[in-house]
């Protein structure tokens, strides 16, 4: 089982094991907003599963520029689409190909569907009369957030409605 953390001010801040949380709460480091409703079983105490906690201090984050460009944040800034055709995609391609002087940059990189890559090869949009079907560009500081919360469980919901975006 997973755990929402929330910051001090309610905002998302990551998702840890529920035994991570029962520590925290144990340890008065946090307070559970929301629990499952199985117990996590010790051999002296029953403590309630928490499902979303409360940080009783305030984390503060520090907002940078993502890092450089990978093949997982790529995939996960494009949302697992082919730039050029839609379908899902597995892998990444240049727009401007290496070979033509383009540089492994979130501006340069974009998902691309196994086909697709084939097909492009080392050509330009313009060589085959292709147009993106987004403008790739470094994502927004709240792509970062958790991957779990992409999915959100149900019980997560009424405190991600208000989290700042």
């Amino acid at each position: 089982m997973r755990t929402l953390v929330l910051n001090a001010g309610y905002e998302p801040l990551s998702v840890v094991t529920s035994r991570r949380a029962a520590l925290l709460v144990m340890r008065g480091k946090a307070s559970i907003l929301a629990e499952d409703g199985s117990p996590i079983v010790s051999p002296s105490t029953l403590v309630p599963r928490p499902s979303v906690i409360l940080l009783h201090r305030y984390v503060r984050v520090v907002r940078r520029r993502p890092a450089a460009p990978s093949r997982r944040g790529i995939l996960r800034r494009d949302r697992r689409a082919c730039a050029y055709c839609g379908k899902p995609a597995a892998t990444v391609d240049h727009v401007i190909p290496r070979s033509r002087g383009g540089d492994s940059s979130w501006e340069n990189l974009v998902a691309c569907c196994g086909p697709c890559n084939v097909r492009k090869g080392d050509k330009t949009l313009e060589q085959l009369g292709w147009s993106l079907r987004l403008t790739p560009k470094a994502p927004p500081h709240h792509l970062w957030l958790p991957q779990e919360l992409e999915a959100p469980h149900e019980a997560w919901m009424p405190f991600l409605d208000h989290a700042p975006a």
